[in-house]
């Protein structure tokens, strides 16, 4: 039988498709759980918004499986692949079909996720992220949302991104037993997802002979991180650039902080030649060029259409470095 129609070819990819689905579909009830449980324990939704700007449960649960799997180059992915899939294409399409003015673009906060790409960058350049730099990537997490609280008490509107804003927009009352029950039910799910994604790409990977990095940089970054577009073009349609930058500056600080802090905490990653010398580059560039974009206060549709060849770019990078 064909190779791509075996049995041993069918079954990996099912698995892979159900492991996306849950993934998927669980992120938005896990982020339910959370907002809900952290609302009946009295903290507040502009707290919320703070604490979890940005939060993407979807690359985290996905990281974190890669990384206790020891499967470094979809870990990567789901911290390099996934941002550049939110910064580049989902902004750049976003800016084609609505271009973007900004009354007030502070500086600082253009910083931020700059220094958030050269602190990884500097920690791996060893050849690893450790614990250690998990736990320093975390804490660098904090004090980013120290610094942006700080900005917000100075006149910049602070926003929540992804899954989050979306369930403090529509946020219905749960109970505090029914919010822990989600929290918890949907976790565990999320988990199993992974799981099930992490396993059945390996047999993809193999049967395919794609490289476990470009699959996890490109394919899997891909199809796990495609929903921040419908989130980030109509903010951007709705007249609301904020929202749409807001995902950007979020969506940095939270693959390469936070998610990278806590992939590197369940087990130690290797930061082999290509990501080095390659993928952490291009992805610190492309932060830098929409700095620059940004400093000038509008995302043209010219604008729009650099950044999604940036990202194009980075695809066609990925196969050919490797």
């Amino acid at each position: 039988m064909n190779t791509f129609l075996s049995m041993d070819t069918l079954i990996p990819l099912g698995l892979f498709i159900v492991g996306l689905a849950m993934v998927l579909s669980l992120a938005e009830q896990l982020v339910k759980g959370v907002v809900g449980t952290s609302l009946n324990f009295g903290i507040s939704a502009f707290m919320i918004s703070v604490i979890f700007i940005g939060f993407d449960p979807d690359n985290l649960s996905v990281g974190a499986v890669a990384s206790y799997e020891g499967i470094s180059g979809i870990a990567w992915g789901s911290i390099i692949g996934a941002a550049m899939v939110a910064i580049a294409f989902a902004f750049g399409v976003s800016a084609l079909f609505a271009p973007m003015k900004f009354k007030n673009v502070p500086k600082q906060i253009l910083a931020v996720p700059i220094g958030a790409v050269l602190l990884l960058g500097i920690l791996g350049f060893d050849g690893q992220l450790s614990r250690i730099d998990g736990i320093i990537l975390l804490a660098a997490f904090v004090l980013s949302i120290i610094w942006l609280l700080r900005l917000s008490g100075q006149g910049l509107d602070l926003k929540p991104t992804g899954e989050v804003a979306e369930t403090l927009g529509k946020r219905r009352k749960l109970s505090r037993a029914k919010s822990v029950g989600l929290l918890l039910v949907s976790l565990v799910g999320i988990v199993i997802g992974s799981e099930l994604l992490v396993r059945s790409s390996k047999h993809i990977i193999a049967t395919f002979g794609l490289s476990e990095t470009v699959f996890g940089m490109t394919i899997l970054a891909f199809l796990v991180s495609i929903e921040e577009l419908a989130r980030t073009l109509p903010a951007a349609l709705k007249g609301r650039p904020d929202i749409s930058f807001g995902n950007v500056v979020g969506s940095v600080l939270a693959m390469f902080l936070f998610n990278g802090g806590i992939i590197a905490l369940v087990n130690p990653i290797a930061m082999n030649r290509q990501v080095l010398t390659f993928y952490l580059p291009y992805a610190l560039a492309t932060v830098v060029i929409i700095s620059l974009i940004m400093m000038t206060r509008n995302v043209s549709r010219l604008a729009g259409a650099l950044l999604v060849l940036i990202y194009f770019g980075f695809v066609a990078g990925s196969y050919l470095v490797e």
